[in-house]
């Protein structure tokens, strides 16, 4: 059988320990929604993506301390529009509404929302109107990053204006009763100077939060998860020359020692001196119990003549899974097979068991292994963004030459390709880059 589909489809509890303060970002469609989650957890909160359309019963039974409506490219008042559960708003849960999800609100609660006289994209100067709560520390007048074609043009008697701009005069809002609040700018983007106050206010003042998650302290809760779950068993690790890769095999040799079995399949496309680095690293610092497959005369041998991407790219699949799976099956009573998944990586497959369900690319990490390979599937790294994922590599004492290593990107498949000339204005591409990489001022 293929490997056991993901783990952790584990239904999701209301958070303990570190991850108490968790703050929940719905997603209706933003570039920007992994962005807004990361700049939560700069402020050491624990921050999860789900799908717009998440029941209040659910987020109630999650428990979260705040919840985040992101932006959209969709208009609310157009028919099959995303919208949230209005219950959310009567959940007393603090509610952040961020350019879609501002209008969203001030509509489920009584406002107006229509187009504004000129689309607005860029730097806008905003003026404060009322300094308490979310712009508490914020100077009066302060730069913002705006990006819509609508806006809020009338809010019901229970909101209260906070800021505006020469041409948005509802730029923010307060409900005078429900903890809900609204920017109608981007305070996730580096282009809004005094965007993490905001939002440092809005998890402090609104939510209650204290900033109690720790990148540290929770690679130590997940070196003891990895000890619970793996046992007495031996783990197969795929080692690619990445830095998920990598970082899986130290978390587990730290964790778990002798029982982890990595594999190596030098495929001759690797970068230069790139096998020699991790063959050194995983047998000289860690000790791992590494097997080298020398496959450099086979992948040449099957790409000679393809100019074709997606045929070097099939055939290069194929070859990989043929080496791996016959160096797999010399590790005597292996149970698990490790890989570097990331929390993008969950997000943007649509694994994720709230999370968004529009599959925006196939979760290829491991895919295709031949039907009598038989592993349960083991992602430790599943709940971190890249840059997290360095910072624990750096804390496992991974070299900075493996840790800060530039990514090498795929070609894009012709199908992908094609959908974006289809639809040149997509606020998502086919094949993403990591979200601590991706340009932060990019329209959406």
């Amino acid at each position: 059988m293929t490997p056991t589909a993901s783990p952790p489809a584990r239904p999701e509890q209301p958070a303990t320990g570190q991850q108490a303060e968790r703050v929940l970002v719905l997603d209706f469609g933003s570039q920007y929604a992994q962005l807004i989650a990361r700049r939560v957890r700069e402020q050491h909160v624990y921050c999860e993506i789900v799908r717009h359309d998440i029941t209040a019963a659910r987020i109630r039974e999650l428990a979260p301390r705040g919840i985040i409506l992101s932006g959209g490219p969709a208009s609310v008042y157009d028919e099959g529009a995303p919208r949230c559960d209005p219950a959310i708003f009567r959940l007393g849960i603090p509610v952040l509404g961020i350019c879609y999800g501002m209008q969203l609100a001030c509509d489920a609660l009584g406002g107006r929302v229509g187009r504004a006289a000129a689309r607005e994209y860029g730097r806008s100067e905003c003026e404060v109107v009322e300094a308490d709560s979310l712009f508490a520390g914020v100077p009066g007048r302060t730069e913002v990053w705006m990006s819509h074609g609508d806006q809020v043009d009338g809010i019901a008697a229970e909101f209260v204006p906070l800021a505006r701009t020469a041409t948005c005069p509802f730029a923010a809002v307060r409900h005078k009763s429900l903890p809900v609040f609204g920017l109608q700018f981007h305070p996730e983007v580096t282009h809004t100077p005094a965007g993490g106050t905001i939002l440092a206010n809005f998890l402090s003042k609104a939510c209650g939060c204290h900033g109690t998650w720790r990148l540290d302290d929770f690679a130590e809760s997940m070196i003891a998860d990895v000890r619970r779950r793996v046992g007495g068993d031996r783990v197969i690790c795929g080692l690619s020359g990445g830095v998920d890769s990598a970082v899986v095999a130290a978390l587990l040799s730290r964790a778990i020692g002798d029982q982890l079995s990595c594999i190596l399949v030098d495929n001759g496309l690797l970068r230069k001196g790139e096998a020699a680095t991790v063959i050194d690293e995983f047998t000289r610092h860690f000790k791992t119990d590494l097997h080298v497959v020398a496959a450099e005369e086979l992948f040449l041998g099957v790409l000679a003549g393809v100019t074709d991407p997606q045929e070097k790219r099939r055939r290069i699949g194929k070859a990989f899974v043929d080496c791996f799976a016959a160096e797999a099956a010399k590790v005597k009573d292996a149970r698990f097979l490790a890989q570097g998944t990331l929390y993008p990586d969950v997000i943007e497959s649509g694994a994720a068991a709230d999370g968004p369900a529009a599959t925006i690319k196939l979760h290829h990490n491991v895919g295709g292994l031949p039907d009598d390979l038989q592993f349960e599937l083991f992602e430790p790294l599943r709940d971190l963004f890249k840059d997290e994922v360095r910072h624990l590599g750096l804390q496992l004492g991974l070299p900075e030459r493996i840790v800060w290593q530039a990514e090498l990107q795929p070609p894009a498949s012709p199908s992908a390709a094609s959908a974006r000339s289809r639809n040149p204005g997509s606020t998502r591409s086919a094949t993403p880059t990591p979200s601590c990489w991706r340009n932060s001022t990019a329209p959406g």
